[in-house]
């Protein structure tokens, strides 16, 4: 046994002991490998055209199994980060240190590529010497194609793959390992969830509500500045477009700050409605401006078109039902500095378009001479309703267009479930509007909101005979007698 460089250590325990004395020779072979596996550090040198065959272990399997969590915590509802813990069999190439880096080079497709693991670890014995860890998917018969032998040659380095007892923790396994683990199989794991600041707000499914909390604790480990995990109640229906919603681990705190196309915006998780998904609609909108334009944003929200287009020097007119709303946009506008430059309104969206928007369109669109460039543009963000607003604009002024350039440019957002939800989304807006917009509109696929579910952006040009309300030729001739 001394000749293959095992250690006495072994030989000391009375189970092996008593086993080899009654064991021959090939079997006590089989005890080693059986302990070669629950040893800690213990690494067994696996020597080609050897004359004994190293049998299959638990833990030989366990090497297709690297990323996988010990498969006891199957079921756990409340977080054990210690029964996480599995020691899995790795191959390891025993090399001096001072050449160690060039080795990592050369073999860097074959090295262990794990984040969270060293790939480089201490001989425990020879001081002068390292283990380098290969990727056990790349070796899974732990020996070495011809080109990896070819580069070790080059590196006088001995070709012989070693066995190491690996020990893995819950800090070394990722939230998606991790809950693939513990939920039962074949059953769907939620790991992607939306960041409200100090906030992950997700949408789990009945299956997953039994092991909410150590969803959403693990989320919390996983996710530097992750402090709160929240999980919606219900659909988003109430008047105020807000949900209900239970914290699953951390703080209660949901007042929070976010970022985004660089304006901070301040809001209470709990009572305001904020997606970080629509980032990239709320540029794509504001990029249509430009400076002096005007924006009239129907169901305002917090201000993520509102503030963005104020920044640019448009006239900004912005509405939110909700008072919580509200009152966080009057903050959001103080806090980015614009609030001289926006009116903010708290009123209904109909009430809104009736009444400050037809006010302003009927001041301002008179007043434009021909080849002036300021453009009018009204947002409605409410996918769930916006459309049925879509009727506020029948005859909402009265006299002629001055141009036709000038009418207001709508974007009116919408879900549909339709096979062909662009086409839903216009003939839907065209029963609100009373008349045909073929040709006169454009559609934008905003995101895939759940299967089969889309939102959409409807962009048109108010047509100028839904617009306006031309005087009878006769109106205000008195009859004859």
């Amino acid at each position: 046994l001394w000749r293959f460089g095992y250690s006495a250590r072994l030989l000391k325990t009375n189970h092996f002991r008593t086993a080899a004395s009654n064991t021959s020779f090939p079997a006590v072979w089989m005890l080693l490998a059986q302990y070669s596996g629950r040893i800690p550090g213990l690494f067994v040198v696996v020597k080609k055209n050897c004359f004994f065959t190293m049998p299959g272990t638990v833990e030989d399997k366990a090497n297709l199994d690297l990323y996988l969590p010990h498969p006891e915590v199957r079921g756990m509802t409340a977080l054990n980060r210690e029964a996480f813990k599995r020691t899995v069999v790795v191959p390891v190439l025993k090399v001096k240190k001072e050449i160690v880096n060039t080795l990592l080079k050369s073999l860097k497709h074959t090295v262990l590529q794990r984040p969270g693991l060293k790939r480089v670890i201490e001989d425990p014995e020879d001081e002068d010497s390292r283990l380098v860890i290969l990727d056990p998917h790349k070796i899974p018969e732990f020996s070495l194609g011809e080109s990896e032998q070819e580069v070790l040659k080059q590196l006088n380095v001995s070709s012989e793959v070693s066995k190491y007892n690996l020990e893995l923790t819950y800090e070394n396994f990722k939230s998606e390992e991790i809950l693939r683990a513990v939920l039962p199989e074949g059953q769907e794991v939620t790991s992607g969830f939306s960041r409200v600041g100090h906030i992950a707000h997700l949408n789990l499914r009945d299956h997953q509500l039994p092991y909410r909390h150590l969803i959403g604790q693990v989320l919390i480990d996983k996710n530097p500045g992750i402090t709160c995990v929240v999980n919606k109640t219900n659909i988003i229906d109430s008047t105020y477009r807000n949900f209900q919603m239970e914290v699953l681990a951390g703080e209660s705190n949901l007042v929070t700050k976010v970022k985004e196309n660089n304006i901070v915006y301040e809001l209470d998780f709990s009572k305001v409605y904020w997606n970080p998904r629509l980032s990239t609609e709320h540029s794509r909108i504001v990029e249509l401006l430009k400076p002096g334009d005007v924006l009239f944003d129907v169901f305002a929200g917090i201000g993520p078109f509102a503030i963005p287009a104020a920044k640019k020097k448009c006239h900004v007119f912005a509405n939110d039902l909700n008072p919580e709303s509200y009152k966080w946009f009057l903050h959001n506008c103080k806090l980015n500095k614009v609030d001289n430059k926006i009116k903010a309104f708290n009123m209904d969206g109909r009430d809104f378009l009736l009444g400050p928007v037809r006010k302003e369109l009927s001041k301002e669109l008179p007043l434009l001479k021909e080849g002036q460039k300021t453009s009018f543009h009204i947002v409605m963000n409410l996918p769930a309703l916006a459309i049925e607003f879509l009727d506020v604009f029948r005859h909402l002024l009265v006299g002629e267009p001055c141009s036709t350039a000038a009418l207001p440019t709508v974007h009116c957002y919408g879900f549909s479930k339709h096979d062909d939800p662009a086409k839903d989304i216009q003939e839907r807006a065209e029963a609100s509007l009373g008349t045909s917009l073929a040709g006169r509109c454009s559609t934008y696929l905003v995101r895939n909101v759940a299967p089969n579910k889309e939102m959409l952006c409807l962009s048109f040009q108010i047509p100028a005979d839904v617009l306006y309300k031309r005087p009878c030729p006769d109106e205000g001739k008195e009859q004859a007698p």
